[in-house]
């Protein structure tokens, strides 16, 4: 006998909807809190005060680049798997199950074992894949169709997951970064996060979801469309076209993006002066910033969308996404004006890293939601599930990549034009690894801007008026804005359960 979910209600909301935001905000904490401390472990030296694996950076950057690549990728398997045999509950308890275990596993590991923390690694992959596509489809679940309160739950839940990404790095690395404890100790408060979330879903889920997301997604569409199959029309393969040029600038944005865990983690710890009055600030800290702008600006960028359509006024999509790549470029300028303060005194101020990091979420902000939003409309109903698995798709080589390009500040002193062009501008051979990196994909960034200013006309053509659907406030502007960066943090559809 199937079990509806309680009807009772806190803050006009179903407890239910309180019960996910708790497990997710802990799910976020564990994988932002572990983020925060993974470059610094594997490079952190063998015999330091704070011990780690020794690991040279380009290694430790590319295994960096491995590892988020294959937790952006994973998602789309786990997907499958939910859809068709396990449904969303089960997956996510055994997604948590598994996080949990792995974060344990690389406080078992850290800093003896470099082959058991690879264990731990695959395992918070493994897991991941199950956990992220799955548990936000839930939410909306929660509603009936036509709902109005739904959009409105999914910016509370977005809250949870920035409330955990904003206090992870500041317990984690608290405890990592510490010689008196370690970084070992990070990795298990990691894990008691992870262990909190699949706690809430023993206790809470069944008492206030019922029987919601049990059931396998494919079946139900099964049952609700009669396995009916219809072509593509010229329209949808017009869509589908705008997906794929557009596949390239958002992959080029995240490559740039994802540097934030990896070659900017090595530039706050060692290239940072950190220090406020007597107190060091902990590297892992800065990883907090964009959470914390996520929340400031989220709602700016609202409202700034909704008065532009007011006045008709209103970039199409890839403006913003141009706009994205251009804001997330200066990002990468102020990180090269800190080399020349790092250059004369030895450390850059904490100034040039909050000022990039700010500058990359505005980026965010005009990107991620606006591409995701934008993907829900052009895809065909039928293949919103595919076409999400897509927007994973993107990040996942994007990170890949960002290993690669983050390993390459390493070997850069050993090119020729590397050191000219460090010498060129007034800076010293040493830090041209890291000018050619930064340097390069702030003109990357540029230059795949200008392309799609170029072509812009034609793609808002092949959309079809996909986007011209607006809200009719500026509260709903401000809700569907926040929904769609939820659903693209944590990481899931809600386009493939309707």
């Amino acid at each position: 006998m199937s079990q509806a979910p309680s009807k009772s209600e806190l803050w006009g909301h179903p407890k239910g909807l309180y019960v996910l935001f708790t497990a997710e905000m802990w799910e976020r904490f564990s994988y932002y809190g572990m983020r925060a401390l993974l470059v610094l472990t594997l490079v952190a030296a063998t015999e330091a005060a704070n011990p780690g694996f020794g690991m040279s950076d380009a290694d430790a950057l590319s295994l960096y680049g491995i590892y988020t690549g294959l937790v952006y990728f994973t998602p789309l398997i786990g997907g499958w798997l939910a859809d068709n045999y396990l449904g969303q509950r089960r997956s996510i308890l055994l997604g948590g199950i598994l996080m949990a275990a792995a974060q344990f596993t690389l406080f078992a590991a850290t800093p003896h074992s470099i082959e058991l923390f690879y264990v731990g690694l695959g395992l918070l992959i493994a897991g991941n894949g199950l956990f992220k596509p799955n548990i936000s489809t839930i939410v909306g679940d929660l509603y009936e169709q036509g709902d109005a309160r739904r959009d409105s739950a999914f910016s509370i839940f977005y809250m949870g997951i920035n409330l955990g990404a904003f206090i992870a790095p500041l317990i984690t690395s608290t405890l990592g970064e510490s010689a008196d404890y370690g970084w070992r100790w990070g990795y298990f408060a990691a894990g008691v996060g992870m262990t909190l979330a699949v706690i809430t879903q023993g206790l809470f889920f069944q008492r206030f979801l019922g029987d919601v997301g049990k059931i396998p997604g494919a079946k139900r569409d099964r049952d609700a469309t009669g396995g009916v199959k219809k072509p593509l029309s010229k329209v949808e393969h017009d869509r589908l076209r705008v997906i794929l040029f557009l596949f390239v600038f958002v992959t080029v944005f995240w490559l740039a993006f994802e540097q934030a865990g990896g070659l900017m983690s090595i530039y706050a710890d060692r290239y940072t002066d950190r220090m406020l009055g007597a107190t060091e600030v902990p590297a892992g800290y800065f990883q907090s910033l964009n959470p914390l702008f996520i929340l400031l600006f989220a709602p700016v960028f609202s409202f700034l969308w909704m008065w532009l359509h007011k006045k008709d006024k209103s970039p199409d999509a890839p403006i913003k996404v141009f706009a994205g790549l251009i804001l997330t470029s200066i990002g990468f300028v102020f990180l090269i004006l800190g080399l020349f303060e790092i250059q004369v005194t030895g450390k850059a101020n904490m100034m040039w890293l909050v000022l990039a990091y700010m500058f990359h979420t505005l980026g965010e902000l005009c990107i991620s939601p606006v591409g995701l939003s934008l993907m829900t409309k052009l895809a065909p109903l039928r293949l919103a599930s595919l076409v999400m698995g897509v927007w994973f798709l993107m990040p996942a080589i994007a990170s890949y990549l960002a290993g690669m390009v983050g390993a390459f500040s390493e070997q850069a002193d050993k090119y020729e034009f590397s050191i000219n062009l460090a010498q060129s501008i007034g800076l010293e051979a040493q830090y041209s690894g890291l000018l050619v990196v930064f340097g390069g994909v702030a003109v990357g960034l540029l230059f795949f801007a200008v392309i799609l200013w170029f072509i812009s006309g034609m793609l808002v053509n092949w959309m079809h008026g996909a986007e011209r659907a607006a809200p009719a406030t500026a509260v709903e502007g401000v809700e569907q804005e926040l929904e769609a960066v939820a659903e693209h943090e944590g990481l899931g559809d809600k386009a493939d359960k309707r």
